[in-house]
């Protein structure tokens, strides 16, 4: 049982608002029907954060399993089945425990009189504003299986580019991590023997020279801030990491760090505009092409890219064309987007098949990030072996200088 707010009309047009005990939204609307009132809302109301909800905000929906569900709930409703039942069906086989009760919400919102774009308002985190605007567009043509349709395809392609840019970058990841693992493992259990070696040799010969040389001094020191003070290097490094992701949650940080990524070197930078570009415009493609107004389009595609930069350039497109003006000019004058992004979208403006144009340009980005991804790919790896052996050169080189030394100075 829970506590459901309600908002009703009865029969002379008088409003009436409540709350209610009911076991469901569905039960609320029947209860409101007996009392021969007419339902306009019902919500149900929070009680306090639960540890579980807690938990749930740090977890997303499988993009995946969000465009199977996309794709079947098309299916079934091109089929004649139902909305309701439909729905049904889709809850008892998705696996996703999150769509699932994000399905039951929307089966339930639904149930008790509510259209499928509003129940899905209800459920954010796992339906997005590009998702419930295209459905929006597509429940009020009539052709929502179209716009499910479509934005099946829209999340097939935008998982397929994200699986590619992570495939990608699994292997550097996977090589910097073991390089990290194996230098702490040499710092904090190899080095302090060789430090015992080195204090016993020198206490042992009068009159050797005990000073060390810079690169040991560096390593042994190192292996002292490991070893000896981790109770203030763990704190230090959860604090850097925590103060960085605070700040990249700020409106300053979002830009400074979006603007960083863009500058990174050895093609890095390229790639990072390349996909927020073809996430960009795929977005703005499906929009368009669902129905969706133009300026919601635009303000939509530029929260979906990514990338702040991007958003920001969006929202200068938005006051253009709230002002009557084209879409091509801000474009030209961002410098996020490339000349050949501006040129398309204004033979889209003049021919009216923009959304056909942009489908296009995200294509295009979509084969240039294939093949930066593939080149940078390449080139990492000599560079990841390189850094591997430096990094392992350079302690074995720091352990031995003090041994010559010695050996230099007692001959």
């Amino acid at each position: 049982m829970g506590t459901f707010a309600f908002r009703a009309v009865d029969v002379a047009g008088a409003q009436s608002r409540g709350e209610v005990e009911a076991g469901s939204k569905a039960q609320v609307a029947e209860q409101l029907r007996q009392r021969g009132l007419i339902v306009l809302d019902v919500t149900e109301k929070r009680e306090a954060m639960k540890l579980e909800s807690v938990f749930q905000r740090f977890k997303s929906v499988n993009m995946r399993s969000l465009s199977v569900f996309s794709r079947q709930f098309a299916t079934l409703i091109a089929s004649g089945m139902p909305m309701l039942r439909s729905l049904y069906t889709l809850e008892e086989q998705t696996e996703d425990e999150m769509l699932k009760a994000a399905i039951a919400g929307v089966r339930e919102d639904v149930e008790a009189g509510s259209s499928v774009s509003a129940a899905m308002d209800s459920q954010p985190g796992v339906f997005d504003p590009l998702y419930r605007s295209m459905v929006g567009a597509g429940e009020g043509a009539g052709r929502l299986e179209e716009s499910l349709d479509r934005v099946a395809v829209q999340l097939e392609k935008l998982d397929a580019l994200r699986r590619q840019v992570k495939s990608a970058l699994m292997y550097p990841a996977v090589i910097f991590g073991f390089a990290i693992v194996v230098m702490i493992i040499v710092v904090a259990f190899i080095v302090p023997v060789f430090v015992g070696i080195f204090e016993e040799i020198t206490s042992s010969t009068p009159g050797a020279d005990t000073s060390l040389p810079l690169m040991t001094q560096i390593v042994v020191t190192a292996s002292d801030l490991i070893t000896g003070k981790w109770y203030i290097l763990l704190p230090a490094v959860c604090l850097a990491v925590y103060c960085f992701l605070r700040w990249k949650k700020t409106d300053r940080g979002r830009m400074q760090w979006d603007t960083m990524k863009l500058k990174f070197p050895m093609h890095v930078g390229d790639i990072v505009q390349k996909v927020a570009l073809a996430r960009w415009s795929r977005t703005f493609a499906g929009t368009i092409s669902s129905g969706v107004p133009i300026l919601q389009a635009i303000q939509i595609s530029g929260e979906t890219a990514g990338n702040e930069v991007i958003k920001r350039a969006m929202g200068d497109v938005y006051d253009s064309v709230k002002r009557g003006g084209s879409l091509s000019k801000p474009l030209q004058d961002a410098k996020i987007f490339p000349p050949m992004v501006s040129q398309m979208v204004s033979v889209g403006e003049d021919s009216g098949q923009l959304d056909t144009m942009m489908e296009k340009v995200a294509d295009f980005y979509d084969a240039e990030v294939d093949a930066k991804v593939k080149a940078l790919t390449s080139l990492i790896e000599p560079i990841m072996i390189m850094f591997v052996g430096g990094v392992v050169g350079f302690i074995v080189i720091a352990m031995y200088l003090p041994i010559f030394k010695l050996y230099d100075s007692i001959r």
